[in-house]
């Protein structure tokens, strides 16, 4: 069990993140353990498809058998959404000692890979090649992986994060964490989670709290080493809904009468929805999406109420009419 002591001004620094490298060495934990990411079946075979094998040995040695993963590679965002490259500059910078540290602390008790023992020579050197060799690698295998379908990706993450703000303003910090993950418990000013290898206690100290939603996380993951500040990434929710192939247009007469997007739109909304999620689904941007809406309200075919921070639309009765019987 690993825990997180938070006091009043952690609480009040607790913070919702989207990193793009967390989600790059996520979704190295899928390349190696397809069984515990079904989802993502197609996308992975897709990737080892493509990848070179000199680079797939050097990314999954990154992932211990255990799956754990070297902290200085998961660095904690310090803003909403850093760029995949802000964050390979952060990776840059980390001080030898520290890439030694993690590496090791990843595979233990198990000795590193053979194409990692290069950081065992004396000196700094060998560790600043490394360093700059996983960069240009990850890079690179973050625009054969996963910068195709980021987009999507992001949406995904951005309607978990909507729901999260959700939870954490009508409950609290107690509603916010028991919908998290059944392994993350929060209790007296201390966030506990379970079954982990490693047990122990991070004072947060007024470092705040950061949330990380994933899709490519099967449980709670937190920073292995208890020096490293609170940070916690969780599955993330509407990972089923990733790889939904997207709605085609109905060649009927609602789409004569009100063109194709708008009548997808229409036909979505027989639940209430989001702006964000609607575009997530049909692959635009949410500017598009509010163009179509403000005409379909303007007209009485659907409906809007706020629900907190969000503005859920739905189809009217006779927007019912008109999706379910053109």
């Amino acid at each position: 069990m690993i825990s997180f002591l938070l006091d009043v001004d952690d609480l009040a620094d607790t913070r919702f993140a989207i990193s793009p490298l967390r989600e790059v060495m996520g979704s190295l934990r899928a390349l190696r353990a397809p069984g515990l990411y079904p989802l993502h079946t197609h996308w992975r075979r897709s990737v080892l498809d493509r990848l070179d094998p000199a680079d797939a040995r050097l990314l999954g040695s990154l992932v211990a058998e255990s799956l754990t993963l070297p902290d200085f590679l998961t660095p904690r965002p310090t803003t909403f959404a850093p760029a995949l490259e802000d964050q390979l500059a952060v990776v840059r910078a980390t001080p030898p000692d520290l890439v030694r540290r993690d590496l090791f602390a990843t595979h233990a008790p198990r000795p590193l890979p053979d194409v990692l023992r290069q950081i065992t020579a004396p000196g700094d050197a060998p560790v600043a090649e490394l360093l700059e060799e996983l960069c240009e690698l990850l890079l690179r295998y973050w625009e054969l992986a996963m910068a195709p379908d980021w987009p999507r990706m992001r949406l995904v993450l951005e309607a978990d994060i909507t729901h999260r703000a959700r939870q954490l303003a009508m409950g609290g910090a107690q509603l916010l964490f028991s919908d998290l993950h059944r392994n993350v418990r929060w209790r007296e000013g201390v966030l506990r989670i379970d079954r982990m290898i490693g047990r122990h206690a991070v004072d947060g100290s007024g470092r705040g709290l950061r949330l990380v939603p994933s899709l490519f996380a099967h449980k709670p993951a937190p920073p292995l080493s208890a020096d490293e500040p609170p940070m916690l990434a969780y599955p993330g929710r509407g990972a089923a809904t990733l790889w939904e192939p997207r709605p085609e247009p109905d060649a009927s007469a609602l789409t004569a009468l009100l063109g194709a997007p708008r009548t997808t739109v229409l036909r979505l909304l027989a639940e209430p929805l989001p702006t964000v999620e609607l575009a997530r689904r049909l692959g635009v941007t949410p500017s598009a999406v509010s163009q179509h809406l403000k005409v379909l309200h303007a007209t009485g075919l659907v409906t809007r109420a706020r629900d907190g921070r969000r503005v859920l639309y739905r189809r009217t009765p006779l927007g019912d009419q008109l999706a379910c019987h053109a």
